[in-house]
């Protein structure tokens, strides 16, 4: 197939991402120092492991003649461009990333970046989150992304406090039970 039919990424990664993943425009991308190890060692293994194996692959495949029915060469290549898509993503999110370490909040009842918070609801069913950066949401883990509804409405709140936030099932209120700031692995 000619390549003028071909719809190929302009570069753009942020157009392409999940709205969870978009930070909003000209902020910071808050990090743990957890995370940030995570993304680095992530992009450190893209770049002298996995990209230079697929590359070996592509230059094989391409040396055994016909490309347009070598599979190995189609998915190498497909392969590589997911590879450097995602090299350029993590390479901008390590270079807007500032790492906020939890454990400098020291005994602060407040929550902030890096909490990990205690909230009851109206049942007095008591769940609890870790607020993080947006690369690191987990909420199967209890991680939420700061910019979450629930992460803003508890930011600045303290231990003691009713929270109220627009959840995807309404006007939900909560108690903060406990703000805890420690290590996250």
């Amino acid at each position: 197939m000619n390549k003028a039919f071909v719809r190929e990424s302009d570069g753009d990664d942020e157009e392409e991402l999940e709205a969870s993943l978009k930070l909003p425009s000209g902020t910071r991308n808050y990090i743990t120092p957890g995370g940030h190890a995570r993304l680095k060692s992530e992009l450190e293994h893209l770049v002298k492991r996995e990209r230079p194996h697929v590359v070996e692959i592509v230059a094989w495949a391409a040396s055994n003649g016909d490309r347009s029915e070598n599979g190995d060469y189609i998915y190498g290549k497909r392969r590589l461009r997911e590879i450097d898509r995602r090299i350029r993503f993590l390479t901008k999110r390590l270079d807007i990333a500032e790492i906020v370490d939890p454990l400098r909040q020291g005994d602060n009842d407040q929550v902030f970046f890096g909490a990990r918070v205690t909230v009851a609801d109206v049942d007095g069913a008591e769940n609890t989150y870790t607020i993080v950066g947006v690369d690191e949401a987990d909420v199967a883990r209890g991680r939420i992304s700061w910019i979450s509804p629930l992460a803003r409405a508890l930011i600045k709140s303290r231990e003691g406090d009713s929270v109220r936030f627009q959840s995807p099932l309404g006007i939900r209120e909560i108690d903060i039970i406990e703000v805890v700031y420690a290590a996250i692995d």
